[in-house]
């Protein structure tokens, strides 16, 4: 195992600038996602990380040392990609030992290890099968199986559960983290899937139009957002964000004003997110009136708007509310993030 440290990494095809000056740290066993819409540079980083990209500037250090400029066979990584790359004319005991073999590993220990990574993801019956007869759940835990057969310092994983359909995704996502919290293998994990980075990730950079916009557990990137683009990317429903007035440091909510923070001007925008309310008579709470009301059998989703802009709130199963209503809100102020319409970052919460 090994932590990992981007250093200011650049790249650019031709013109266009697919990384900008990138830096992050990953410590020892820790799993990272690098959470993004497609074209924001993810996997672009990951193959540098790889040594199948070159990078235009910068430098990767794993466990203190440059590898810019090594092969990738000489950096200590396995990775697992999106479409499993299993060798079709092998076993799954071959697939698991190719990498080993590959290693001029001697038998005992290829023995050892396939047995080893066979069982942490409960594939030891399917050792004498062709991936053919296999799932495509089974065939990515054959892919799983190789890479940690080898015991890398680093694990990369290119979308791994993107083919997989939801069910059997919601199962490997579970498997995969038990997997690699036994292994405590350095792990980076590329998605664009943000139930898979909350749900397997100890921290998850955020990645927009080839820069880091956040990094930090799933917790915090939930609840306090760098930027707009972080908070409406991360959350479904995704944050409200309503651009309100802002008079003597105060807007107006309902009956009770907010706060907002000191280096706001005319106007900031409140950041919300669907369940950080409740329902509140009028006048007392905010108006939101409602254009479609849908139960989700563990919620209530509420379409509508607040000031003439679009928002989505989420409200108990138990509450009778419907298409047309004009309702009362009642907002958390601890839950609300303050941003500027001018950078889309967000201030430091207010103090009352």
């Amino acid at each position: 195992m090994a932590n990992i440290v981007i250093d200011r990494i650049r790249k650019s095809f031709g013109t266009f600038e697919a990384l900008k000056e990138v830096s992050l740290t990953i410590n020892d066993g820790e799993f990272v996602s690098l959470l993004g819409p497609s074209g924001c540079g993810k996997t672009t980083l990951l193959r540098i990380i790889a040594g199948l990209e070159t990078s235009t500037s910068g430098d990767v250090l794993i466990g203190g040392k440059s590898v810019i400029g090594l092969p990738p066979k000489e950096r200590g990584l396995a990775m697992v990609f999106q479409n499993y790359a299993v060798f079709p004319h092998m076993t799954v005991y071959e697939n698991v030992a190719f990498g080993l073999r590959m290693q001029k590993a001697d038998d005992a220990r290829v023995k050892a290890q396939v047995e080893k990574a066979a069982g942490l993801l409960h594939i030891e019956q399917y050792l004498d099968r062709y991936p053919n007869k296999l799932s495509g759940g089974q065939r990515q835990r054959v892919a799983v199986a190789r890479a940690l057969a080898v015991e890398p310092k680093v694990l990369l994983m290119d979308e791994p559960l993107s083919n997989l359909d939801a069910l059997l995704r919601l199962e490997m996502r579970a498997e995969l983290k038990t997997v690699l919290q036994s292994a405590g293998t350095t792990t980076i994990y590329v998605t664009h899937d943000q139930t898979e980075a909350m749900g397997l990730s100890d921290r998850i950079a955020v990645m927009h139009n080839g820069v880091v916009e956040q990094v930090g557990t799933p917790v915090d990137v939930y609840n306090y957002p760098a930027t707009r683009f972080v908070g409406g990317f991360i959350g479904n429903p995704p944050m409200n964000f309503i651009k309100v007035p802002v008079t003597n440091g105060q807007v107006a909510a309902g009956s009770e004003p907010l706060t907002a923070p000191e280096e706001t001007g005319n106007e900031v925008i409140l950041g919300l997110r669907g369940e950080a309310v409740q329902l509140a008579p009028l006048p007392l709470g905010l108006e939101m009136k409602v254009r479609v009301a849908e139960p989700m059998g563990s919620h209530l989703l509420l379409t509508g708007s607040i000031h003439d802009q679009p928002v989505r709130v989420v409200l108990p199963s138990s509450e009778t509310v419907r298409s047309g209503d004009v309702i009362g809100l009642k907002l958390d102020p601890n839950r609300i993030t303050w941003l500027s319409p001018e950078s889309g970052k967000s201030f430091p919460a207010a103090t009352a």
